[in-house]
């Protein structure tokens, strides 16, 4: 009862101050105590709030300052920055834009507040800060784009919130008891669609909505060459009805692993603060994808209820395209996994190098064993080794079972309405379409007979080089293996959570099985059905040699997923991606684009991958052939 009456006399205290409350006070009084405390203390509060633009004019000249009420606009993604050296028990720390009726500023989340408060301040989230500190703003960090160009942005302050120095207090507010008088931004988007991102320059920030087409298999790449952080990564390809192209999508891991590892087909995707990437310098043409920022958030099926974006335009024409669908007309067109060779190398090896040290690009055939033993489980590295075509066989896709060791590898044959800017390509590819029954004459082919050894008959090619020193090598690499994991699979419906599970990364501690199914990964159907090439690089100096595989990749149902015209400037690689569904045999103009590069020296740009256990797929991405001294081109 002592309690009570002191928070009643509190209370008329409160009222005699703000007299035209007054008539409020039958109504407080009958609440309970707990609402009732908490909306007195609050109330005192909002009458000494400050506000961001107050901070800027005056922080030099207070130690402590009055609270803060905002609105969360954008978070970064989690950043972790502990060091041997230095023995932090929670050394995380992360960045928020937050705004109120003045304008914007930095937020940063600190230590042992980001387990505790990371999760909970979302998109939107009013929050009421106290006993917080205000630095000066870390000049490097990254910024996003406003959705409202016209807000105002304080730059050079951020506000400092940690458990100590002081300890601050953090309270969050109910949307429900936002009030409009408050003058707190809502928080605004800059969607687009599909039809206009070819007209959108490199870098331009927005954001995009889609039905996931495509998901590829989680990967990792080192932020440093030497160093051992990673950044995870995935491919996805989303549709919104405004084009027949798909936004490719290069999705970094945001923070919010519950959502980027469920990431499958048939899901709705919310991607927010990417960015264009994309060269008008080399090829105006060449394809566009977006990429995820440091404050990028992503939302799937599932987590769109009750964020911001759902009162978008754009949000809501796409939600209703979706209606006017059919999903198992969609469902043919989904796949997800395997080995996804996007963005393409350049045409150009010197705009390849522009980015990197050659000394750290360019590779000898010989290091190539240690660039394979250094790599770290799912880590994608892209290497350029120099050395001569010498042989090249194609394996069928009946008998790509047995190039896997013993992996139960089953591709489907398929018929291949190829689309490649090749006018011989495509007289090729539709005489045999066409007319299934003819026999193509391979002109320099020689078909190796089937022995007891190989079970099998290859079509193949070999230069006389190759022939003369193929017995005489110091170390010949064998890394043409095809792993069931490499190839892409149909999506299926009924086996999402063994899909996903297959292509995530395997958890760092045991975690039981959710689903319970006898299926293998080896018994979803491919995505392109096709059978691929086992290429053969000989050292310029002819003493070592490596084997490495081109995969062939279309889906038939979407010609636009693997992009195949960004490979229509190498004309053996795109001689051998196309093969007749029909005859699964390479033609005489793959025969011609090997036979000109007989015995020359070319760059080849090979993806190497850590597939888990001694497994590593090793795959030419692309061809370079040298023109004169210094200079290479695409082949």
């Amino acid at each position: 009862h002592r309690y009570e009456g002191a928070v009643c006399i509190a209370v008329c205290l409160f009222f005699h101050e703000c007299s035209f409350l007054v008539f409020l006070l039958p109504f407080f009084l009958s609440l309970p105590l707990f609402f009732f405390t908490f909306f007195f203390f609050f109330f005192s509060l909002v009458s000494k709030l400050t506000s961001l633009g107050q901070l800027e004019m005056t922080w030099r000249s207070r130690v402590h300052f009055h609270p803060l009420l905002v609105r969360v606009l954008y978070k970064s993604r989690l950043r972790y920055y502990g060091k041997p050296e230095k023995k932090l028990d929670m050394p995380y720390q992360a960045y928020f834009e937050v705004a109120d009726s003045s304008g914007m500023m930095s937020m940063v989340l600190w230590n042992s507040l980001c387990p505790e408060w990371y999760n909970s301040m979302k998109v939107g989230t009013v929050l009421l800060l106290e006993q917080y500190a205000i630095k000066t703003s870390y000049p490097f960090k990254t910024q996003p784009t406003p959705g409202d160009s016209q807000m105002k942005r304080f730059a050079t302050i951020e506000i400092s919130l940690n458990v100590r120095d002081p300890p601050t207090k953090i309270s969050i507010i109910p949307e429900d008891m936002v009030k409009p008088e408050w003058g707190l931004p809502e928080v605004k988007y800059r969607f687009i669609t599909r039809s206009e991102l070819d007209n959108l320059p490199n870098n331009h920030s927005c954001d995009v909505i889609g039905l996931v087409t495509f998901v590829g298999r989680a990967e990792r790449a080192r932020k440093r060459e030497h160093g051992e952080d990673f950044w995870l990564y995935r491919w996805a390809h989303a549709i919104d009805g405004t084009s027949d192209q798909p936004f490719i999508l290069e999705l970094f891991a945001t923070s919010q692993p519950d959502v980027f590892e469920h990431i499958h087909p048939m899901t709705y995707l919310v991607c927010t603060q990417m960015r264009v990437v994309r060269d008008l310098t080399e090829n105006p043409s060449s394809t566009i994808y977006l990429t995820t920022s440091n404050e990028s958030q992503i939302f799937i099926t599932g987590w769109h209820k009750g964020q911001p974006y759902t009162k978008d335009t754009k949000v809501k024409n796409f939600i209703q395209w979706t209606k006017t669908q059919s999903e198992a007309d969609q469902m043919k067109k989904t796949v997800i996994g395997g080995y996804y060779p996007f963005p393409r190398p350049p045409n150009n090896f010197l705009k390849y190098c522009k980015n990197n040290k050659v000394e750290s690009v360019l590779k000898a055939i010989g290091e190539m064993e240690k660039e394979i033993e250094d790599l770290h489980y799912r880590e994608h590295k892209r290497i350029a080794v120099q050395g001569i075509i010498s042989a090249i066989r194609y394996i069928s896709s009946s008998n790509a079972a047995e190039e896997a060791s013993g992996a139960e590898l089953q591709l489907s044959c398929a018929p291949l309405p190829f689309m490649i800017n090749s006018s011989s390509v495509r007289k090729i590819l539709q005489a045999a379409l066409c007319n299934p029954e003819h026999t193509f004459n391979f002109k320099g082919m020689s078909d190796i007979p089937e022995t007891e050894e190989t079970g099998r008959t290859r079509d193949s090619w070999q230069s006389d080089l190759w022939a003369q020193v193929k017995d005489k090598l110091m170390k010949y690499l064998h890394h043409s293996t095809i792993f069931p994991e490499s190839i892409p699979r149909k999506f299926d419906y009924v086996h999402k959570d063994l899909l996903m599970q297959q292509y995530n990364l395997y958890a760092a501690v045991h975690q039981p099985k959710e689903t319970r199914t006898d299926k293998n990964i080896n018994e979803f159907k491919s995505a392109s059905g096709l059978g691929y090439y086992e290429v053969t690089v000989l050292g310029i100096n002819h003493d070592v040699a490596i084997d490495v595989a081109f995969l062939p990749l279309f889906c038939p149902e979407d010609p636009h997923l693997f992009q195949l015209e960004d490979i229509q400037h190498d004309t053996l690689l795109s001689r051998m991606s196309c093969i007749s569904g029909c005859q699964q045999k390479a033609t005489n103009e793959i025969v011609k684009a090997a036979m000109d590069l007989d015995g020359k020296h070319v760059v080849c740009i090979l993806d190497i991958c850590h597939l888990g256990d001694d497994k590593v797929e090793v795959f030419l991405s692309k061809i370079y052939k040298t023109v004169e001294p210094g200079v290479l081109e695409s082949v």
